[in-house]
């Protein structure tokens, strides 16, 4: 069975770049390049660990259509979530805290309501697969995040990606990948 991308899921574009940055900061920064370049950003979501200990107390609530958040990393998240529409903390079995700021948290939010399961991967694995993102990718990208880098995720028209890799190229990621969105394959269940 295929699926087709609707707007329940919050990515509709034909198109994506997915960059990983190793530092909050590298991620930060290039949200900023793109902001600065016009890029829009409802097209745009990061994604990290949270790195909070059991002691420190880590607080999230909803602003109206803005997400806050105080703890370790209050001032990245904070910022972050005032650039992005769109947030969410999840506890991913396997991952740990992870962070989504943007329309891909829609996305995950999708596939827990949908009880989605895709061939043993976490629920950001299972976003990104619904999107059309293939599946040796989304396994690359899941370890990235599990091994506490930052993803940042572009969408858009194939114009608007190609200007928003030209943009993140400048940034200099550890990786940048260019994707085509829609239907993604069918995976074993397993």
């Amino acid at each position: 069975m295929t699926k087709t991308p609707s707007t329940a899921k919050g990515i509709t574009d034909p198109k994506a770049v997915i960059a990983v940055y190793n530092t909050h900061e590298e991620a930060e920064s290039a949200v900023k390049e793109l902001q600065k370049d016009g890029f829009d950003m409802k097209k745009l979501s990061v994604v990290g660990k949270d790195y909070h200990t059991e002691d420190q107390v880590v607080g999230y609530y909803n602003a109206g259509d803005r997400m806050k958040y105080w703890g370790k990393w209050g001032a990245l998240w904070g910022g972050l979530w005032g650039l992005l529409f769109g947030a969410a903390f999840f506890w991913v079995p396997g991952v740990g805290p992870l962070l989504v700021a943007g329309p891909l948290s829609v996305a995950i939010v999708a596939g827990l309501e949908n009880a989605l399961v895709v061939g043993g991967l976490s629920v950001l694995g299972a976003a990104l697969w619904s999107i059309g993102i293939p599946k040796n990718s989304v396994l690359r990208y899941e370890s990235e995040v599990k091994s506490n880098k930052f993803l940042l995720v572009a969408h858009g028209t194939i114009a608007e990606v190609a200007k928003a890799k030209e943009i993140l190229k400048t940034t200099k990621p550890a990786t940048l990948d260019e994707h085509s969105l829609g239907t993604p394959a069918p995976a074993a269940a397993n």
